[in-house]
């Protein structure tokens, strides 16, 4: 059986997940951006509760929900550990644990760089992977916490995931990262990509999620690190694509 994947928007700009394992009708959610709408989206499905929160990382727009969605439901938190710092969390998940959502397999993967602690969470038989902040289409998330080398290989996991594997990422920024991505350099694969991005977004559509090919084709995180001879050479160029989209005004 799959996993069913509600995606909707909270808060201004990031995304809500609800997925639910089709065997057994057992749902979590994926962060806590915005605890009113996580409610509302259980009851806008006819879902009779939520069963579990699990965690990526301790930003308030990840974690911030928790305390009033569990005591809406009376599910457990599972999730990273830094997360305990700032919001209620029950049950710590580290790199390479393992989640049963009903019977689905979630693995748990260690993805730091944007924080020092995230993980994501990767449900390999359905070709899905809930990567949070640490890629966006297009993008990638800052560096608060981590080093380039910390960060860069986080990427590689994803890199070297099948290309048809969905990247369920956290925020619609996919506009702006489009503007960084062109200001470097435009090809015909970037400049198709950049054509649909535009005009679903000015239907109103979302741009969430995309996948490991899509990728690696256009994100210029992905992309031109690649590009260099050895994981060193590799995480200063990432390093130096991060630093400067920092600065990008564009």
């Amino acid at each position: 059986m799959a996993l069913k994947i509600d995606v909707f928007p909270c808060l201004s700009d990031n995304y809500g997940f609800l997925v639910t394992d089709e065997a057994t009708g057992i749902t979590a959610a994926i962060d806590t951006p915005e605890a009113s709408r996580i409610i509302a989206r259980v009851e806008e499905r006819g879902l009779p509760g939520l069963d579990f929160i699990l965690n990526t990382h301790w930003h308030p727009d990840h974690g911030g929900g928790n305390a009033e969605v569990q005591a809406h439901f009376h599910c457990p938190i599972y999730g990273a550990e830094e997360v305990r710092k700032r919001w209620p969390l029950d049950h710590v998940l580290k790199d390479g644990d393992v989640f049963m959502l009903g019977e689905t397999r979630l693995d748990v993967v260690g993805l730091g760089g944007h924080t020092l602690g995230v993980i994501g969470y990767f449900d390999h038989a359905g070709g899905n992977a809930f990567v949070s902040d640490v890629i966006f289409p297009l993008g990638c998330g800052r560096m608060f916490e981590g080093t380039p080398e910390q960060y860069w290989d986080s990427l590689l996991k994803l890199a070297e995931l099948p290309g048809d594997t969905v990247l369920y990422s956290a925020h619609e920024y996919t506009l702006a990262n489009l503007r960084f991505a062109e200001s470097l350099g435009l090809d015909a694969t970037l400049q198709a990509r950049g054509n649909d991005v535009r005009a679903r977004r000015a239907r109103g559509e979302f741009t969430v999620p995309s996948t490991v090919a899509e990728e690696k084709a256009t994100n210029p995180f992905l992309r031109y690190p690649l590009l260099e001879k050895d994981f060193a050479a590799q995480a200063a160029k990432f390093g130096e694509l991060r630093a400067a989209k920092d600065v990008f005004r564009g």
